[in-house]
């Protein structure tokens, strides 16, 4: 997911985006323990979206605090 997609949601958005990115990586992770995920890659790019969501999060927060 492009961070400009993510900066177009606001923040309620954001926070479920986060969330289910979260199951989706959990899912990875439990499909990796069972040596049924073929594409390993696809970890390290859901780590990469959670990160990048949490970021945008924490800007957009930060913002409307001020």
């Amino acid at each position: 997911m492009k961070a400009s997609e993510l900066r177009a949601k606001d923040v309620a958005a954001l926070e479920k985006e986060v969330n289910e990115l979260l199951k989706a990586h959990f899912n990875l992770r439990m499909q990796k323990g069972t040596q049924q995920l073929s594409n390993t890659a696809a970890l390290g790019d859901a780590r990469r979206d959670i990160a990048r969501a949490k970021t945008i999060l924490a800007q957009k927060k930060k913002e409307s605090q001020q």
